[in-house]
């Protein structure tokens, strides 16, 4: 109930908030939405019910989508919390939600794992391409038999059917990555 009366209390603040931001009286917004002044007032002030009708007209006047206007106030949709994972030492925090027009995910890495020394790191395959840019510190690239050092400030762009592994080299690095559907489910989601 507690969570119902919070939406119905935002989505009455972003009325009136999308109202004034186009400079609009009372009177201004409710010619718009066919609506009277004063049942218009009793909406944005939470004397009054609003109906489904009400809101449609509503958003169509204010230039917005009744999803838009209705849109959950948690804050899951905002704030990007880091998912860690020990085991492989990296921490990730998905930047996209869900894939882009083409395709492509975009997430930053916090890696921590260091490349060992003697070179029995698991290198991965699939198909498409990688391509990031350490943001800090400095990633060590294993790419089939070369081991190649990328620093803060560069960017590296690989085909990813050569067997590769992104890992921290001296410390710990984060990196802004950009991933294909293959690279996604390889990086981000690698099999248990």
């Amino acid at each position: 109930m507690a969570q119902e009366s919070d939406l119905d209390s935002t989505v009455r603040l972003r009325i009136r908030g999308l109202r004034q931001a186009r400079g609009w009286s009372l009177d201004n917004l409710a010619e718009r939405a066919f609506l009277s002044p004063s049942t218009l007032s009793r909406i944005e002030t939470g004397h009054r019910r609003i109906s489904l009708d009400q809101l449609t007209s509503l958003a169509r006047a204010l230039g917005t989508s009744l999803d838009q206007l209705v849109a959950s106030v948690d804050d899951d949709d905002i704030v990007i919390r880091p998912q860690r994972d020990e085991q492989r030492g990296v921490t990730t925090w998905l930047l996209s939600r869900g894939p882009g027009p083409s395709g492509a995910t975009v997430a930053k890495m916090r890696i921590t794992q260091e490349a060992r020394r003697d070179g029995t790191d698991e290198l991965g395959v699939h198909p498409g391409k990688d391509w990031f840019t350490v943001l800090s510190g400095t990633v060590t690239l294993l790419l089939g038999e070369r081991t190649i050092h990328v620093e803060t400030g560069q960017a590296a762009q690989f085909s990813t059917m050569i067997p590769h592994a992104i890992k921290a080299h001296g410390g710990p690095a984060e990196i802004l990555v950009i991933l294909d559907h293959d690279g996604e489910r390889s990086h981000l989601h690698p099999p248990a």
